[in-house]
């Protein structure tokens, strides 16, 4: 039967092969034409087996493409049939075979059009010449018609053009240039759940690889991986992330072996623009991020010569180094004090059995530094380390963004070198604009000098590239309210709660706020809150200490005070903390004595000296000046 006298239907759909429509309930379903042809040959053959040779074979004649080709139009078919389950109400794939169509389907013929006689003419109408201007009228259509269907075909034929073994498709016009991408998680096809670190880092790699590009917007890897098993769809992810395009693929490691295979996805059309599978041995993993890294920036048009060198930066690294580093990279992202000491032996194991690798080294400064800026240890024994780490890294190579960010917030926070802790920051900057970490310490910087504006902008553009990061969210109200914007503060405050209410940071920033604003009950009960989350930390009680003073129970304030400053308290205190309950319960000579201490100790936070709220009362007093001074901050222009 010819294909344009029939269609078929199955389930709410109609797979029309004369239109090459796909419908849903009378709903076109946009669907790409290699697709297309993809899925009207499982339906053609619906209950039978297809072989994947056989599939490419009808699809790609005397064409030599890759398996993935087909995998990705099988995925692309499931996409477009909300086919979630793995095809188990459309597609059934076969192991080690092909694919099969399941569903029931209905072939139904298209009732020919119905034929209308014409009317007579008229004896007197002169019937020739009109005849024949009709007739050649006719003629000249047809002709122009099938003209204008054979420009159309080629035309569209052009984007279906593929480069043998790389599936790239025709260049995208300029109205639609990729301005912005987001790498979603690898999903781990391997066997073990353990090795979640090693697709988790892989796509960490690849997001730091690609956000070197200095043209192209990378959307960071806290806010990604929030969409690791995510059922949704990919326009779906890009509007939430506000990006252009969307990478997506899987990872399977086999021994020593690992195979990935991605994809590239415009938002807008759910369209694939390109894919690709890498099988390569362990030790040449490196090398497959660069070249990943390289496919994917010139298959969107960002590569130049300056960033290709860039992404090429690599040296060999001995496999079981990478593979301690990135188990580094995945404690630390946990943000908790056990995740942050297992990042520091990860990465002191990945030293260890390759000193020249500069990344561990980069991995150690974060982790000396979180720990310091969090409390859990003093900063007179992180920081130093911390640079020392740091330093080390840009020694082997001082290309490295995320080196020289680490080294600029540790000068800043430990040697109160502020001149030059800018210089690396805003080389940092440069030499990753993607960085959203960077961006984000380079606000507390311009915020600790008091250059407000400069750090809200800094602050909106780690946002922008870390949308869902739930610190740079808390850190955007954290800005706020130093600088005495309160209502501000508080609304970005609350979003960043309402993001994760267990998040401990963005419920004392906001319980914080509520102390300037008087608010002491609303402040009491954040407090409350995050003890409940995070335990009886220094820091926690510390303020909780504060709110009680504040709201005039000084009894519960000072019961509170001295159990931190038992010696056999199990947590450190750190004397800013001290400094901060004795100015709440009106002892300045005591609030000023701890803060002494704390600049004695190189606290990280006496950098606030001059734009914390808390300290207003003190501002006159010359030993605070005097402490300002020390402190070498900046004056206010």
């Amino acid at each position: 039967m010819p294909e344009g006298k029939h269609f078929y239907e199955f389930g709410p759909f109609r797979l029309d092969p004369a239109e090459r429509l796909l419908l849903r309930n009378n709903q076109t379903v946009p669907l790409a034409p290699k697709a297309f042809d993809t899925l009207l040959l499982l339906v053609e053959n619906g209950g039978h087996l297809l072989t994947k040779d056989e599939l490419m074979k009808r699809l790609w004649p005397e064409t030599f493409v890759e398996e993935v080709n087909l995998a990705q139009n099988i995925s692309a078919i499931r996409r477009a049939l909300d086919d979630k389950n793995d095809g188990a109400h459309y597609i059934e794939t076969v192991a080690k075979g092909g694919y099969r169509f399941t569903a029931p389907t209905r072939k139904i013929v298209r009732e020919p059009p119905k034929t209308i006689s014409p009317a007579p003419i008229p004896a007197a109408a002169p019937v020739q010449k009109p005849l024949h201007r009709r007739s050649q009228f006719t003629r000249l259509a047809v002709a122009g018609a099938i003209v204008l269907l054979v420009i159309v075909s080629v035309l569209l034929a052009i984007p279906r053009i593929t480069r043998f073994r790389a599936k790239r498709l025709s260049p995208a016009p300029s109205a639609n240039a990729i301005h912005s991408i987001a790498v979603l998680p690898l999903v781990n096809l391997s066997s073990d759940p353990a090795q979640e670190y090693f697709s988790d880092g892989l796509t960490d790699e690849l997001i730091t690889k690609l956000a070197k590009i200095g043209s192209l917007q990378v959307i960071s890897r806290t806010s990604v991986i929030g969409y690791k098993r995510s059922i949704k769809k990919a326009p779906e992810i890009a509007h939430e992330l506000h990006v252009d395009c969307i990478v997506e693929g899987t990872i399977e490691r086999v021994n020593d072996r690992v195979r990935i295979r991605v994809q590239l996805i415009r938002a807008a059309t759910d369209q694939h623009i390109w894919a690709e599978s890498y099988d390569r041995g362990i030790k040449d993993v490196l090398q497959l991020e660069n070249d990943l890294a390289r496919e994917i920036a010139q298959q969107i048009g960002h590569r130049t010569s300056e960033q290709s060198t860039q992404i090429a930066r690599e040296r060999l690294v001995s496999p079981d180094a990478y593979e301690n580093y990135l188990k580094g990279r995945y404690r630390w992202n946990q943000r908790t004090e056990p995740g942050l000491r297992a990042g520091i032996k990860y990465f002191q194991k990945a030293i260890e059995l390759d000193p020249n690798y500069p990344q561990p080294y980069a991995g150690l400064a974060d982790c000396y530094i979180m720990l310091a800026n969090w409390g859990f240890v003093p900063g007179g024994e992180a920081y130093p380390k911390a640079e020392t780490a740091a330093r080390k890294a840009l020694e082997i190579d001082d290309q490295l963004a995320e080196a020289y960010t680490s080294l600029a917030y540790a000068t800043f926070l430990y040697d109160w070198d502020w001149s030059g802790a800018e210089q690396k920051f805003r080389r940092a900057i440069e030499l990753n604009p993607n960085y959203a970490t960077a961006h984000q310490f380079y606000s507390i910087y311009l915020m600790a000098a008091g250059r407000q504006a400069e750090a809200q902008a800094q602050i909106k553009r780690a946002q922008e590239l870390d949308p869902l990061s739930l610190i740079i969210n808390s850190v955007v109200g954290w800005i706020y309210y130093e600088g005495r914007q309160y209502d501000q503060a508080i609304q970005e405050c609350e979003k960043a709660v309402e993001m994760d209410p267990s998040y401990a940071p963005a419920v004392l920033d906001l319980g914080t706020i509520y102390l300037r604003t008087g608010e002491y009950e609303k402040a009491i009960a954040q407090f409350e809150r995050a003890r409940t989350v995070v335990g009886d930390k220094g820091v926690v009680l510390s303020y909780l200490a504060q709110a009680r003073a504040l709201s005039g129970n000084k009894v519960e304030a000072e019961r509170i005070l001295r159990g931190l400053e038992k010696p056999s308290a199990p947590m450190f205190v750190s004397p800013w903390d001290f400094a901060l309950i004795h100015l709440a319960l009106g002892d300045k000579e005591k609030a000023l004595s701890f803060l002494e201490k704390a600049v004695d100790q190189h606290v990280g936070w006496v950098v606030r000296l001059g734009v914390d709220p808390a300290l207003d009362t003190l501002r006159a007093d010359p030993r605070f000046k005097a402490l300002q001074q020390r402190v070498r901050i900046p004056q206010a222009n």
